[in-house]
């Protein structure tokens, strides 16, 4: 790898880190029956309190803070009961603007996706709660000729739309989804590829998994914890992406030195950079 490269790869490695603040000791450990899910902001616990002691309804939001750890709902015992109150926490969540960008899509609350969910909420309010989430992120990887011009390495990327409510605008892998409540990954990416990317369900069959990588970090809404499920997908040389659901601006085909320069620049959501640099590691690119 020459200079130039070695040179983009550093910026880019600095640049998420410089991007992923984590402070454990401002948060508190959001535990449902004595299991660790999610990191609450001290501050949110604070703004949970005063939401509740204004409602004067009775409905315990968060319990007392215990040697770093805080219950989620120390009052409901139930799955029907905690998804019901986390429904109406959402809402006045949003309500007081502590919430934006409303997806009408439940997320698990739960310790591990293998896990049973303790109960659902509304995906916007996840992140304000620091709870753990999942996604699937796929590297759009285009097949080239053995030799000659087109045996140039390159990828599809695609932008986020300017109305995204997280990270409007920013550069991303060429298919990333969060992963509903009830959803598995490898379901979550193939919905993706065709929403997203115009990817028919049978080439999207094709996807190499390669791990997992885990995003811890303070953002404006709260905390993004979050286990993201890659995927590695090889693509015609004449396929062309076209996005079906309005959520991606524009799709561009690229080769790595570019889009380590795009990287390198904090172009590219947190996420997406590290799914990106992963593949282009593993295949000796970067």
């Amino acid at each position: 790898m020459n200079e130039e490269l070695v040179g983009l790869v550093e910026r880019t490695v600095s640049g998420v880190a410089a991007r992923s603040p984590f402070d454990a000791a401002a948060h508190l450990r959001l535990i449902v029956e004595g299991c660790h899910v999610g990191w609450l902001p001290r501050s949110h616990a604070v703004t949970l309190r005063a939401m509740h002691a204004a409602a004067n309804d009775g409905l315990e939001w968060v319990g007392a803070e215990a040697h770093g750890t805080i219950a989620l709902l120390p009052g409901c015992h139930d799955f029907a009961s905690r998804s019901a109150a986390l429904a109406d926490l959402a809402r006045r969540l949003a309500d007081a603007g502590h919430v934006r960008g409303w997806r009408n899509e439940l997320f698990a609350v739960t310790p591990a996706l293998d896990a049973p969910a303790f109960a659902t909420i509304e995906r916007a309010a996840a992140r304000f709660l620091g709870l753990l989430t999942f996604a699937s992120h796929l590297n759009g990887i285009i097949e080239t000729a053995p030799e000659g011009p087109e045996a140039r390495p390159a990828l599809w990327i695609s932008r986020r739309s300017p109305n995204k409510a997280t990270d409007p605008g920013m550069w991303d892998n060429l298919v990333a989804g969060g992963m509903p409540h009830g959803s598995e990954p490898l379901e979550t990416i193939v919905r993706e590829c065709d929403e997203e990317s115009g990817i028919p369900p049978a080439l999207a069959a094709r996807v190499e998994a390669h791990g997992v990588i885990e995003v811890l970090r303070d953002i404006p809404e709260g905390v993004q914890w979050e286990q993201v499920f890659v995927y590695d997908l090889m693509l015609p040389a004449d396929f062309v992406p076209v996005n079906r659901d309005g959520e991606v601006a524009e799709h561009r085909r690229i080769a790595p030195a570019a889009l380590l320069a795009i990287m390198a620049d904090r172009a590219m959501t947190v996420d997406a950079t590290l799914v990106t640099l992963d593949a282009l590691r593993r295949r000796g690119w970067a």
